[in-house]
């Protein structure tokens, strides 16, 4: 190691002695985290142990905590790719986003869609970002399309080997849809995807940002709703009619919500292909929150007359047969739930469709996964439940 620290640090004014500095450093983080590996997982601190911590608590400070999933969504072309590349480059560079502090480390970025776009986007922040910069960006990008559930070991492995001692403060899934080999809606599906993603928190204590997509009409986020019950903070990204992009802090698990970051792309020339056409991308720039009405930028919740009958069906087979399941961290308490069986008879008997079997079973497969996705039902493990 001795070796290798010395060829990498060999410039003018690197001594001996700050080598044997570097080594000691990297020596005693060894320690500690072989000494945390050590340490029983399961331990119970008595009530006068309990202190309280002085370590940050954010990644983003009142947007993005510092360890945990968030989810950061909107519909498509809205911009969510660009906003959440500008925040985490603040986060590499250890600069402010928007006035609020960052918790500066380095970023692995999976670009799991777009990569035809993200060197020009890289590009454009160096441009225009980059120009009195000095010294290495700890930004690492994997651009290559992965099945998470699949892929994550390998993933952790990879950025072990490349980050070594030094833990990256957020890693990036851009997007859950490229990312997930199942079913959005499917129970089993998202709760590996969502076990994958937090053995990836796990693994190195951080921050890991999962851009998605929105559901049927724009007014939630996409697939099922057990992500909804695990994520430490929710950000929704849309435009309003001004081409304004407007990131708010939906929820927050131990934060206010309400904040906002409102921005609009500017298009930069980056470069020419090899027939001598220009290519651009764009970086983000801040505008005025204030400026921008609190309410622009989101859409009213509308839904088809199926899925209507379906909510219906599902609040009143709640009410009749429903029952209260043993505590879990995702259907909330003391909510009465209901088997698939149960809602679609119900569905049924309130007229989900006028044709016969078929039809009925589209309708209602078609009805409970735009409730399921736009947040109006809950389902995890077979149960399922109107959402207040």
């Amino acid at each position: 190691m001795r070796q290798h620290l010395r060829a990498v640090g060999d410039h003018p004014g690197y001594t001996d002695a700050d080598l044997d500095a570097e080594i000691a450093e990297i020596d005693a983080a060894k320690s500690d985290r072989d000494r945390k590996r050590k340490e029983p997982r399961i331990k119970l601190v008595p009530f006068d142990k309990i202190k309280l911590s002085s370590e940050r608590r954010y990644l983003v400070k009142g947007l993005v905590p510092r360890v945990g999933l968030t989810v950061v969504w909107g519909p498509p072309k809205c911009g969510k790719s660009f906003m959440v590349f500008d925040m985490v480059m603040h986060v590499a560079l250890g600069r402010e986003y928007r006035g609020r502090r960052v918790h500066q480390g380095p970023v692995v970025y999976c670009a799991f869609e777009g990569q035809s776009g993200i060197d020009a986007r890289i590009e454009a922040f160096r441009l225009e970002r980059l120009d009195a910069y000095e010294g290495a960006v700890p930004f690492y990008l994997e651009p290559a399309t992965l099945d998470l559930v699949r892929d994550h070991k390998e993933l952790i492995a990879v950025t072990q080997r490349q980050l070594g001692q030094t833990f990256p403060a957020v890693v990036v899934l851009d997007t859950l849809n490229r990312s997930l080999a199942g079913s959005e809606s499917s129970d089993a599906d998202m709760t590996a995807y969502i076990q994958a993603a937090e053995a990836i928190r796990e693994a190195f204590e951080c921050a890991v940002l999962i851009v998605h997509h929105c559901g049927h009409d724009a007014s939630r986020e996409r697939g099922h709703s057990s992500l909804r019950g695990v994520v430490a903070a929710k950000l929704a990204v849309s435009r309003d009619g001004a081409d304004n992009i407007i990131l708010e802090a939906e929820d927050m698990r131990d934060g206010q919500t309400g904040d906002r970051v409102v921005s609009r792309l500017e298009t930069v020339l980056v470069g020419s292909d090899v027939d001598g056409d220009e290519i651009t991308s764009c970086v983000v720039a801040e505008v005025d929150a204030d400026s921008v009405p609190a309410t622009s930028g989101r859409r009213r919740r509308t839904i088809p007359k199926g899925a209507q009958i379906a909510l219906k069906a599902l609040q009143k087979a709640s009410d009749e047969l429903g029952n209260i399941p043993p505590a879990s961290n995702t259907i909330p308490a003391n909510t009465k739930t209901v088997t698939e069986d149960q809602w679609r008879r119900y569905a049924y008997s309130l007229g989900i469709s006028i044709g016969g079997d078929r039809a009925m079973q589209a309708a209602f497969r078609r009805g409970s996964q735009v409730l399921i996705a736009d947040g109006l039902a809950g389902a995890w493990q077979g149960h399922y439940w109107a959402a207040s």
